[in-house]
């Protein structure tokens, strides 16, 4: 990645900064206003049983009161009408100024960027307003301060995604196994590198990832992108047992959890995002992500279609990571057609990595090109290292 001097911004865009930074005050004005509420609530649920029940002309003089009006919920936040972003982790973001460069990036387009909240490895980005288990258990860390890092994204004019992964959570599962995925001798499971998973039918594992969501809605994140919302597909997965595991379908859970995540963080004027595998329109991967159910409850999908993740021969094409525009326009058409109707966004996670070939900018493009052509919502882009191309950032031309 190349970094120019920033760019003097114009009256729009300082109008824009504005507009975002009132945004955030009340995000968290009302974020704070529902802590409050539900202690209220508790609190009055406590004294309602220390009476012992109810006397009823206390009642009927209770009913004969005015309803207060509904609280107002806060606008959600409008995203750019072509995402073009870019992945960074935490550990970036804790080098002093390195977050900062990644904003000067809006000079060549960047209008977007996703920041780690909590990772594969179940670390979370900043301490403030996180679950007191993510405290207790060494989960939280303080790589940055989250209301400082959202300030200065937001108040760039770019748009802040917070990525949370959700089930794969080694430090979780090792903290508290009664959360994790068990073998049949009672022992974590684990993936073929050595990762615990949290149980995906364990609706205090749902509690405490949405919990962490919500402290990045606090910290003035605009949206909460959940990875690995999922299975495991990895390992011995046969061999995998889930307590309090309900009959139904995979795919019903994951949605059931979404639909959860959603009811709770939009009243906190965030938007709800997943990322899904490439091929999860194409096939039943049998991890549970199903589009079509996920659609319903999200604001956005982010297929991963990496040229390089497809098997050769995939959508009959010799070498998908030769021909990545191919590759991408296949699997987003499969997006497109399992949510047709929808309202979901489709926002694709694009190689900007190289594995087994070289990708600069001419293969970059031709994946941003083949998104366009499939009149996807925009384009992210990867990369573990966060060396981004930047030349493919620019907007679509004519």
């Amino acid at each position: 990645m190349y970094f120019y001097e920033p760019f003097d911004p114009n009256e729009s865009f300082r109008e824009r900064r504005r507009r975002m930074r009132r945004r955030t005050r009340i995000r968290r004005a009302f974020a704070a206003a529902a802590l409050l509420a539900l202690g209220a609530g508790l609190a009055l649920g406590a004294t309602f049983i220390s009476r012992g029940g109810s006397d009823p002309a206390a009642t009927t003089s209770a009913r004969a009161k005015p309803r207060p009006a509904a609280s107002r919920v806060p606008a959600l936040p409008r995203p750019p009408s072509e995402i073009r972003g870019v992945h960074v982790t935490m550990g970036l973001a804790s080098i002093p100024g390195r977050l900062d460069r990644f904003v000067e990036l809006r000079a060549y387009g960047l209008n977007t960027i996703e920041l780690d909240v909590k990772d594969e490895n179940g670390k979370i980005g900043f301490v403030e307003g996180t679950p007191a288990l993510a405290q207790a258990i060494g989960a939280a860390r303080p790589y940055y301060n989250g209301v400082k890092a959202a300030t200065t994204v937001t108040q760039a004019g770019l748009y802040l995604i917070g990525r949370v992964v959700v089930f794969e959570d080694p430090t979780l599962t090792a903290a508290r196994p009664d959360l994790a995925i068990k073998r049949a001798d009672g022992s974590i499971w684990r993936t073929s590198n050595g990762l615990g998973w949290t149980n995906p039918y364990d609706r205090r594992v749902w509690k405490y990832n949405v919990e962490v969501a919500a402290a990045a809605a606090a910290a003035g994140f605009d949206e909460i992108q959940f990875d690995y919302v999922r299975f495991p597909s990895d390992g011995d997965v046969g061999g995998a047992v889930y307590p309090k595991a309900r009959s139904e379908p995979k795919g019903v859970t994951i949605a059931r959890f979404l639909e959860y995540a959603s009811k709770r963080l939009r009243p906190l004027g965030v938007r709800i995002s997943a990322d899904l595998f490439g091929l999860a329109a194409t096939r039943d991967l049998g991890v549970g992500q199903v589009p079509k159910r996920i659609a319903s409850h999200v604001d956005a999908i982010y297929p991963m279609v990496y040229p390089s993740h497809y098997s050769k021969g995939e959508y009959d094409i010799v070498d998908p990571e030769l021909f990545p525009g191919r590759t991408v326009a296949n699997s987003l058409l499969d997006f497109r057609r399992q949510t047709k109707g929808m309202k979901v966004r489709l926002v694709p996670w694009l190689q900007d990595f190289s594995l087994d070939r070289t990708f600069g900018l001419i293969e970059v493009t031709d994946q941003i090109a083949a998104a366009r052509r499939q009149h996807a919502d925009g384009f992210m882009l990867w990369n573990p290292e966060g060396v981004y191309t930047r030349d493919a950032l620019s907007g679509p031309s004519g």
